[in-house]
């Protein structure tokens, strides 16, 4: 019997999209065909490639309307946020900006004698395995700089958002990327360890939780075959006496909550200078009692269902242990949370980097609050972890905020805002949370290799 992957729908429990996964020579053929477009594709002038990418963009964009609910019915993102597009295209957009001065010769010298230069070249195939959190978003991350700089594309989504590929390579196929070039693929996780150990790929992109970074690095041991991995988070926001306090609490309240608590660099720890922390919790409990849970293709839903009821459940133990182990729950169960995907967001206080809460992914709508005295009890806190993502500080000195941020070990330092990907900015974490780096000139770096030219003139 065939083997299917199923994208249960965590609205109601129900299959929303079933697809039969393609059998060990099955994948291996889309392997071949890839890199056997490979070399025409990399051979086209970069700006076509540059142009061919961004009109499948811009088909994304053309299906957002369907795009929006299909994405409340797969994981459960509300309606009312309009879906991915904006930053899909921001990001996508930027890579097409800076794909000519990022993968330009670097010229070292050409005179009477000799011309040399390195040039920046294409892996050859490429897969990008892609999260179920921001299905669009984390996969253009990857999928346009690849593409444009010469590289084929092998793209496997998660079951979870088991429609975001088959919709990606429609549109990039219908503005005229050729097929063999960008495919999107069904297979489960033993054919991919089995393509990545035979060397299929050339470059392997993981997005996703700490033991599937570890499968990945496991496939890829002894092929040379380089892997880049955004795992897991745990990011801090550190609110400083100086902070303007509505805006802190608004935005890490937000970077907590938003998306059920289901962002890579969503808030999930949160620590307060003494002065601040009683108004601080105070509006915190304030806002997300505002918030309205429910069913995601309902407009007036402000969060909605976690992606799978095993997610909200783990986060229902982590908020379980913590109170049992002496925090202070501040929310109220909300009438709709159905003890399955539908969770009611939490606030807790009263909690110890002893609890798992403080310490291990929650992925969720929680967020626990802690009391500092000074900048070296927080930096000590944010670093005990053993992710490395981001971190939010907020004060009114920047020159402050640079001493601190040089301090944490996380891959990006934000200051007065949090829970956002500039793509100007290398994308990148450190410890649990992975390795190489995304977006960017960076990230074109990272997909592609150097090639030396050393041309000595005949005369």
């Amino acid at each position: 019997m065939t083997k299917t992957l199923k994208c249960i729908s965590p609205i109601d429990g129900s299959v929303f999209a079933e697809r039969p996964v393609l059998s060990v020579p099955e994948a291996e053929a889309v392997a071949r065909t890839a890199r056997s477009a490979q070399p025409a594709w990399a051979a086209r002038p970069l700006q076509d490639r540059i142009d061919l990418v961004m009109a499948g963009v811009a088909a994304v964009g053309a299906m957002n309307d369907e795009i929006v609910p299909e994405l409340a019915h797969q994981m459960g993102r509300p309606i009312r946020y309009g879906g991915e597009f904006g930053g899909f295209n921001e990001r996508a957009s930027h890579m097409a900006e800076i794909a000519q001065g990022a993968l330009a010769n670097i010229e070292v010298s050409n005179d009477g004698d000799f011309h040399r230069y390195i040039r920046r070249v294409p892996h050859g195939v490429v897969l990008v395995v892609a999260p179920w959190n921001y299905p669009y978003m984390t996969a253009i991350n990857t999928v346009a700089p690849a593409l444009i700089a010469g590289n084929t594309v092998v793209l496997k989504h998660s079951t979870q958002t088991l429609l975001v590929g088959e919709r990606m390579a429609a549109a990039f196929h219908q503005a005229g990327v050729p097929k063999e070039v960008f495919q999107s693929i069904f297979v489960d996780h033993d054919t991919t360890s089995h393509l990545i150990g035979n060397r299929s790929f050339d470059f392997v992109n993981f997005t996703g939780s700490v033991g599937g970074g570890q499968a990945m690095e496991r496939a890829a041991a002894c092929t040379f075959t380089g892997v880049g991995l955004e795992l897991g988070g745990k990011d801090p926001g550190y609110v400083m006496e100086d902070a303007d306090l509505d805006a802190a609490v608004d935005t890490l309240i937000d970077g907590a909550m938003f998306n059920s608590g289901q962002c890579c660099c969503g808030i999930e720890r949160i620590y307060v200078v003494e002065a601040l922390y009683d108004q601080f919790v105070e509006k915190a409990v304030a806002i997300v009692n505002g918030y309205k849970l429910g069913n995601p293709l309902d407009p007036e839903t402000t969060i909605g269902p976690m992606a799978h009821t095993r997610f909200a459940n783990e986060v229902r133990g982590q908020i379980a242990e913590a109170i049992s182990g002496g925090a202070k729950a501040h929310i109220a169960p909300f009438a709709e949370d159905d003890g399955g995907a539908y969770l009611t967001p939490q606030i807790l206080t009263n909690v110890t980097h002893d609890m798992r809460v403080m310490r291990e992914e929650s992925f969720g709508p929680v967020v626990g609050i802690m009391k500092v005295k000074d900048d070296a009890e927080a930096i000590a806190l944010m670093n005990d972890s053993e992710f490395g993502l981001t971190a939010s500080l907020w004060t009114k000195d920047i020159d402050r905020a640079k001493r601190v941020g040089d301090q944490i070990e996380t891959g990006t330092v934000f200051m007065n805002r949090a829970d956002y990907l500039d793509p100007a900015l290398c994308w990148t974490g450190c410890k649990n949370t992975g390795r190489g780096g995304g977006l960017s000139v960076i990230g074109y770096h990272n997909l592609t290799r150097p090639k030396s030219y050393h041309l000595k003139k005949a005369h």
